[in-house]
């Protein structure tokens, strides 16, 4: 293939490279899969109002996400087996976030430690953690995170229980494969990736293994999570994460007015409007269909942020113009990751900020600041 030139270009690439029960993993949803397909879809339906004759010089994407200044308003979100999408994955893509300027937020079940993170990149980043049953792990994880200097903790709400999954489910989705013929099958298509994994130790969850209480190997791990994610979560647990925590708090999978109402109460510094990827409740509203009435509920008392279904810059700004003050891209990095590794992430960041630059100046304006409802056929400032 040719240079890639769209997020689409670097999904067919990594559908390519990456064996196909990790690619199915980060590109699937629950069930009929409707709201994951919605997610992208409903952007469409979303017109820009096209400016002419003003003056696009000097533009800027700078901006911050929960005070912290970034590049342009993108972060990496959190995504599980990021590291069996590439070896090594996660350092990768915190490496290419770093030099794009944006946050990078590492998941719980990641497969490079928090501590790998720290130090193999040496710049700050987000932790994003689930809560289980096994309290004191939690505690002793965000004691680790803070060790690792993470700058945020973004904690999700909006997995007590695992949506269905039929591709994981089919593909007997494990970290690492499990030998099974259709497995090795598919690895022996996939070169590149074999080689990679041949030559890094982290083939498994980095932050559990060797870390939670009877969970030394890989036999144990997959029977440990099953019974720990925690059904009984509370906005009382929010509460005793907070004050454990004590840093910069994001609350994800917020997609319903009344529970943004209950997350601004909670005191915590922003929210993320995001069904899950589209993995959780197959059914609900894409997250872009949900972000304008949470805005409206809680938009003046805490920084409203959007995940789900980005695919280009002007995806982004349209997020911006309904009222996120920032975005999280998941698939689409996972797809430059899997496709030519640390140098498909940073290609990835390079093209939504690409887009997002000059949709920006042909939509009239010069600061990604000021983008709002103004930009949008039908909208308001």
């Amino acid at each position: 293939m040719a240079q890639p030139l769209t997020i689409e270009d670097l999904r067919i690439l990594a559908k390519r490279r990456v064996p196909r029960m990790f690619y199915d993993y980060a590109d699937s949803g629950a069930w009929t899969e409707g709201t994951y397909r919605a997610n992208e879809t409903d952007f469409a339906g979303i017109k820009l109002r096209q400016r002419v004759a003003v003056d696009m010089t000097n533009r800027t994407l700078t901006s911050t996400m929960v005070g912290q200044p970034v590049a342009m308003p993108v972060a990496l979100a959190p995504t599980g087996l990021t590291g069996m999408q590439h070896a090594d994955g996660e350092i990768l893509a915190a490496r290419a976030a770093s030099k794009a300027g944006v946050p990078f937020t590492l998941s719980t079940m990641s497969i490079c430690s928090l501590e790998d993170i720290a130090n193999h990149v040496g710049k700050p980043f987000w932790f994003q953690l689930y809560v289980m049953k096994d309290r004191d792990f939690i505690a002793r994880l965000i004691q680790r995170a803070k060790g690792a200097g993470v700058t945020a903790l973004v904690l999700t709400l909006d997995l007590q229980i695992l949506g269905q999954r039929h591709k994981d489910i089919r593909n007997g989705l494990s970290a690492p494969p499990k030998p099974t013929i259709a497995n090795l099958i598919n690895l022996v298509t996939k070169p590149r990736w074999c080689l990679g994994m041949l030559d890094t130790p982290r083939r498994s969850f980095g932050n559990i293994v060797g870390h939670a209480k009877g969970v030394g190997d890989l036999s144990s791990l997959s029977s440990w999570t099953a019974e720990q994610f925690d059904p009984a979560l509370s906005w009382d647990d929010v509460k005793w994460i907070k004050d454990l925590w004590g840093g910069k708090l994001i609350l994800k999978g917020i997609l319903d007015p009344e529970d943004a109402e209950m997350a601004a109460k909670s005191g915590a510094d922003a929210l993320i409007v995001s069904n899950h990827g589209g993995r959780q409740l197959d059914g609900a509203l894409s997250s872009i269909a949900a972000l304008p009435a949470i805005v409206e509920q809680v938009g003046g008392r805490m920084e409203i942020l959007f995940d789900g279904g980005i695919r280009s810059g002007q995806d982004v700004i349209k997020a911006l113009a309904l009222g996120a003050h920032g975005t999280f891209i998941g698939r689409a990095f996972l797809y430059g990751l899997g496709a030519m590794g640390e140098e498909g992430v940073t290609r990835c960041l390079d093209i939504i900020r690409k887009e997002l630059d000059i949709t920006m100046a042909l939509c009239g304006l010069r600061d990604v600041r000021d983008v709002d409802g103004r930009i949008l056929v039908g909208g308001k400032g």
